[in-house]
């Protein structure tokens, strides 16, 4: 009888298995394709080109910066969109940070649509061309800031002026913020949200820089993919520092200040933190999964069931992947003694860490503190923040961003994902839940290398592309 059991209860956990896999299959959408009237594929990435010439390069060092370079750009924006110019309210806060206003005439909660115009320094990087060039070839843009994130700004500029010059009016009220200082993690967005704060206005959704089309970023998927940031991982700079009596190197002593530290970074680089599937990685993982091949899904289908499997497949699948799953610790600068011959008195050590979903800045310290295990190594926080709330992809936004995906990319796949950068997304998450990290762009390994890199670069068709996606969203709110 118990046999009999056994084999009945057995019998029905292979059928209602079979049944979750015969069921974990991609849902059928077939959306409108992207209409690109008004849209001039070349006179985008020569306004690109342009605006990339502009060498505003962030610092943190305010002498550092070239404010007329940044004064430039504002002023080019202008004469590039007249028609965005003459139709949208427009505001500059700070030292730099545009909101824009496309009034509906409509009282809705509005779209904000984000990007930045900063960009990092080239310093130290063996480009093939000249980084400011704006050099367009063989249907290329190359230069900084052609993906990071001017391609994103002249996108959704794209868009907007081509409807304003059709006579569109959006269904709500859509704000452009544009940063002026996101590569330092400046104040330019907590402005913009302040402002509409003071207003009483809550957005309806934001988009800001994040995500890509992306290929061979998921096991068994080969179709393009589009990953939707719904959250950002968190981010602590934390200084390890030890201190010694020092000396003359002549005559040194075992377990000096830099040997302490060095101690302490190989019990870090020895203990990474532990993986873990989050609600959102679980998301992508369904959603991407279904597009897989029937191996795969039978695996993917049983996701929530093999968390802690999965997370240690994923840790060991790429850096990428492994950044998703947990709380990464990346030392990036080392100082010692001053002088090749004296003993350093003291020794540092910077730790950039980027926390994963679930965990706190606390509760990494805490877990920091454990493995360094020494007293003598001081942990001092430069700076951090909590991990980004998440959220939500169960409404009318997240779906419209889906659509508006495959309006321009037919064959991707959509799902969520952890943004593991930091954004000025995550100030909007104050007031918004349902703040997005997406970059419309069809982006190769070899281009996304490319970011805060040598040889930046972003085609032509791709910028298209990404002015698709922002002119579907609008005409579609």
């Amino acid at each position: 009888m118990r046999a009999a059991l056994v084999a009945a209860a057995c019998g029905a956990a292979v059928t209602a298995a079979a049944r979750r896999v015969a069921r974990f299959r991609p849902p059928e959408v077939h959306p409108d394709p992207a209409d690109l009237d008004g849209l001039d594929a070349e006179a985008a990435a020569e306004r690109l080109a342009e605006l990339v010439r502009i060498p505003t390069i962030s610092s943190r060092t305010p002498g550092e910066v070239d404010t007329e370079a940044f004064e430039l750009f504002r002023q080019r924006l202008t004469e590039l969109y007249p028609e965005t110019h003459r139709v949208l309210e427009r505001e500059v806060l700070g030292d730099g940070a545009l909101l824009y206003r496309w009034s509906s005439g409509v009282d809705l909660p509005p779209l904000v649509l984000m990007a930045h115009y900063d960009v990092v320094p080239v310093a130290g990087q063996k480009w093939s061309r000249d980084p400011f060039s704006g050099l367009v070839e063989d249907g290329v843009v190359h230069g900084r800031g052609a993906i990071d994130d001017k391609g994103a700004l002249v996108a959704v500029l794209e868009a907007v002026e081509s409807l304003v010059a059709a006579g569109v009016s959006p269904a709500r009220d859509v704000y452009l913020s544009f940063g002026n200082d996101e590569e330092v993690f400046g104040v330019g967005a907590q402005l913009a949200v302040e402002a509409l704060g003071a207003r009483g206005i809550r957005p309806w959704a934001v988009i800001d820089e994040g995500g890509a089309v992306v290929r061979g970023v998921f096991p068994g998927v080969p179709r393009p993919t589009a990953v939707v940031g719904l959250a950002e991982k968190g981010l602590l700079d934390v200084e390890l520092i030890t201190t010694d009596a020092g000396g003359h190197a002549s005559s040194p002593a075992r377990g000096g200040a830099p040997a302490r530290l060095a101690r302490a970074i190989t019990r870090i680089d020895d203990h990474p933190f532990p993986a873990r599937l989050h609600d959102v990685v679980l998301g992508m993982v369904d959603a991407l999964g279904r597009h897989s091949p029937a191996g795969y899904r039978a695996l993917f289908a049983h996701a929530e069931y093999l968390r802690p499997a999965l997370a240690a497949v994923l840790s060991r699948a790429s850096r990428e992947a492994n950044a998703l799953v947990r709380t990464t610790v990346a030392i990036t600068q080392l100082e010692g003694s001053k002088a090749r011959n004296v003993l350093a008195t003291r020794a540092r050590a910077h730790a950039n860490i980027r926390i994963a979903l679930g965990e706190t800045v606390q509760s990494t310290l805490e877990r920091l503190r454990r493995i360094v295990d020494d007293p003598e190594v001081e942990l001092r926080v430069v700076a951090g923040n909590d991990p980004s709330p998440v959220s939500r992809a169960d409404n009318e936004a997240f779906a419209l961003i889906g659509a508006a995906v495959r309006s321009v990319y037919p064959d991707a796949a959509v799902a969520p994902y952890v943004m593991v950068q930091a954004s000025d997304a995550r100030h909007f998450s104050q007031v918004c839940d349902s703040v997005y990290r997406f970059m419309p762009f069809d982006l190769s390994r070899e281009e996304l290398a490319t970011l805060h890199a040598a040889d930046e670069r972003l085609s032509v068709a791709a910028l298209h592309r990404g002015a698709g996606f922002y002119r579907y969203l609008i005409r579609h709110l």
